[in-house]
């Protein structure tokens, strides 16, 4: 960006622009947050939001299904975590380590695979608006295996770390 774009659109004179980089002066503190406010705006603008990386298909599971149906779909789309679902409403989170710790500490896992989901379930995957930027959502995968990503309250995708990627290859 040229320094006659950045002063149009911070409203501030290109000079003035051109002498800040030079350190000719020291400009008052409205001048220096009219500039900072404006770059800031167009690196948000530029940035790559929660709804370019995260993918569409979100599999699911219902509060009262099995634990079984869970493990099915798992294995068959191989993801390792899943949101819970009750209706349209998400209530919590599947994941491989909670099935397989209760399985592994169980004297019957038959009788496991057949409770509800509801029994062993974590708490629900974080949620961002689909405007997010992705270094925030990058930053909540630090602590979660996934992140939902929200239109006007209802899911529009989910992100994992390996979606991150989409980011990098890219």
């Amino acid at each position: 960006m040229s320094q006659k774009q950045l002063a149009n659109i911070a409203g501030v004179s290109q000079s003035m622009i051109a002498k800040v980089e030079n350190r000719n002066i020291s400009p008052s503190y409205l001048k220096v947050k009219a500039i900072f406010d404006t770059l800031e705006s167009l690196e948000r603008r530029n940035e790559i939001k929660a709804k370019d990386i995260c993918h569409g298909r979100v599999v699911s599971v219902q509060v009262h299904e099995p634990i079984s149906r869970a493990v099915h779909l798992m294995r068959e789309t191989g993801f390792s975590q899943l949101p819970v679902f009750n209706g349209d409403h998400v209530v919590g989170s599947m994941t491989e380590k909670t099935i397989l710790q209760k399985l592994v500490s169980s004297p019957k896992p038959d009788i496991v695979s057949k409770r509800d989901i509801e029994t062993i379930m974590d708490d629900a995957f974080p949620t961002v608006n689909e405007s997010t930027p992705v270094s925030m959502v990058s930053t909540l995968l630090q602590y979660e295996t996934a992140v939902l990503v929200l239109r006007r309250g209802h899911v529009l995708g989910i992100i994992t770390k390996a979606d991150l990627l989409k980011v990098i290859k890219s």
